[in-house]
């Protein structure tokens, strides 16, 4: 199984996750897992992102982490 196969598989099994259905029929097989994730990603909503700064870091080491949702 080349890398394209494998990343096709796991877009498929992130989708049955996600959705609880299979995963919709993107034509041409295995080179579709980008397309699948871009699917996937695509359904998402956008988020802010905070950066962690710490003295224990460097300066150039930010941590990106989701903003917490607002209540």
């Amino acid at each position: 199984m080349g890398r394209e196969d494998r990343v096709y598989q796991e877009a498929c099994a992130l989708w049955r996750e996600l959705y609880g259905e299979p995963p919709p029929a993107t034509g041409t097989g295995p080179a579709d897992g980008a397309l699948m994730l871009g699917m996937i990603m695509g359904r998402l909503p956008e988020v802010g992102y905070e950066r962690l700064r710490t003295p224990h870091l460097r300066p150039s080491a930010d941590v990106v982490m989701p903003k917490p949702p607002r209540a």
